[in-house]
């Protein structure tokens, strides 16, 4: 019997190949919490915003609510995580090492990243932690920009268990672009009520 809560995954999204241990697994736990999922945008290459971070258990229900779909997802990691025998684990879980001595930077890197693929989805917590932050790293809209690949708001919303999805749109100006997904992630609570909205709606200067 189909699980109404997992939709069907669009035929453009970037699928997992193989991994049928590790798909089987993610069922189990996603299917046995009870957390749904919306729609996912058909969309062959973008990056995923994902906010409001507010636990640990983010990570754990959006990767096993991915392996539950089929949907691969990548995520970026310091080279120092991907060392013997650890990075054999962050292979697995589609992690990507990131290299800052890659010319032109980390944003540079995964762009040239965005271009020998067919598909890719990269999921970025512009937060970069659990707490209250001041403002967001815009490194995520930096990464689209230089790709040119649309930037997708992704949300997990803790009050009725939701992950879930906003239009995907091409970045434009920072400015704009950030005023509109702190308008959209307005209305979304994760976990003891915390929101992904800054103290403050401002340019932050650091771009990472």
């Amino acid at each position: 019997m189909t699980d109404q809560r997992f939709p069907p995954l669009p035929p453009l999204t970037p699928h997992i190949q193989g991994k049928t241990v590790m798909r089987w697994l993610g069922s189990l736990i996603a299917r046995g919490s009870s957390w749904r999922i919306e729609p996912l945008p058909n969309v062959s290459k973008a990056v995923i915003v994902a906010a409001p971070h507010s636990s640990n258990w983010d990570g754990i229900f959006g990767v096993c609510g991915a392996f539950t779909l089929g949907v691969e997802i990548r995520w970026l990691g310091k080279s120092q995580l991907f060392r013997w025998p650890f990075n054999l684990i962050m292979e697995a879980f589609n992690g990507i090492k990131t290299d800052r001595n890659f010319a032109g930077g980390v944003v540079a890197q995964i762009a040239a990243e965005f271009a020998k693929r067919e598909r890719m989805w990269l999921v970025l917590a512009p937060e970069g932690t659990r707490k209250k932050v001041q403002k967001w790293r815009t490194g995520f809209w930096h990464i689209a920009k230089h790709a040119n690949v649309p930037i997708i708001p992704g949300y997990l919303h803790y009050p009725d268990k939701r992950i879930g999805f906003g239009e995907p749109f091409m970045p434009t100006d920072l400015a704009s672009d950030l005023a509109r997904l702190y308008a959209f992630y307005s209305q979304f609570e994760g976990k003891n009520g915390k929101t992904a909205l800054p103290l403050e709606l401002d340019l932050p200067s650091n771009p990472t």
